[in-house]
């Protein structure tokens, strides 16, 4: 276990205001995108200077993927990626799926799973958009989509934008509570999609060690237990932003296709940890990480610029 790692990303305080996010909503539905996200600009150059612990976890893990220190201005770009996909969810919440170009990729797959009733898990990653799969989800698929957060995360981001759409925090199964696993399993029942993120966990989790990037790290072992133990099939998806309200949005099996049995967990684990690395060399400003995922693991051996 590895809870020292787990304790940060919860732990570490959720910055910003109410108010300043529900401006910049206010700016996006009024004025419409190309206003709003001029606004981006000095708010990822306030937090770029101001958050010197996610500064300093950015640039270790840009350091890791690229394979040498990252210059400012690509430092500046995670932030700004990452700020571009929150200023989306205003659009995607307020049911303006249209607007957006999305790439469907592996969805056949998905459909045939949906088509047998058997319901789905869908392990995502903190890459990318989440909520353009939700958005579109709600849009389009034929059954229900319901989402395993943990509600106690970004919790002013999540109040002001969740009253865009009433629907979307109705998807929510809040994780931590004893009936839970049993909100799954129901979901499952009734052949609907169960969607989580994979790759962070919350502090006394069980983790599986693995390799992410040419370092140790650890993941949680609660999303492949449950896998497991409710027998569900498995599809990982990812939504790359890629500019300009386009999205990559893609699916895959996380077993190998044609094998007679599930792997096991750890194996799986391993097989996630391959992907998300896959995933982030492809497009390496869409993971999301703000805090040390290699806590326990040594720094890249690169120049340091603060």
């Amino acid at each position: 276990m590895n809870s020292r790692v787990s304790a940060l990303w919860v732990g570490q305080k959720e910055r910003g205001s109410a108010l300043l996010m529900a401006t910049i909503v206010r700016i996006a539905l009024m004025l419409g995108r190309p206003a709003a996200a001029a606004l981006l600009y000095p708010i990822c150059a306030y937090f770029l200077l101001f958050s010197g612990a996610a500064r300093r976890a950015s640039r270790d893990y840009l350091a890791r993927v690229l394979g040498r220190s990252p210059r400012w201005r690509e430092r500046f770009h995670h932030y700004h990626v990452f700020a571009a996909t929150i200023l989306d969810r205003v659009f995607l919440y307020t049911g303006r799926v249209r607007a957006f170009r999305c790439e469907l990729t592996g969805a056949d797959t998905l459909r045939t799973i949906i088509a047998a009733k058997r319901g789905c898990l869908l392990f995502g990653a903190h890459f990318g958009s989440f909520d353009a799969l939700r958005a579109v989800g709600l849009d389009e698929c034929p059954v229900p989509i319901r989402v395993l957060m943990h509600e106690r995360h970004a919790q002013k981001m999540t109040r002001v934008l969740g009253r865009l759409n009433t629907a979307l925090p109705a998807q929510v199964i809040p994780l931590g509570r004893p009936q839970t696993m049993l909100d799954v399993r129901d979901a499952l029942a009734r052949g609907d999609i169960v969607a989580l993120l994979a790759d962070r966990s919350l502090y006394g989790d069980r983790t599986v060690p693995c390799t992410l990037l040419g370092a140790p790290a650890h993941l949680p072992r609660g999303p492949f237990d449950l896998a497991a133990l409710l027998d569900a099939p498995v599809m990982l998806f990812s939504a790359t932003w890629l500019g300009r309200m386009r999205y990559d949005i893609r699916f895959e099996p996380l077993d190998e296709p044609g094998g007679t049995a599930p792997a096991s967990v750890e194996a799986r684990c391993a097989r996630f940890a391959a992907w998300l690395e896959a995933r982030c060399r492809a497009a390496p400003y869409n993971w999301f990480n703000f805090y040390d995922f290699w806590a326990a693991a040594e720094p890249p051996v690169v120049e340091r610029r603060t």
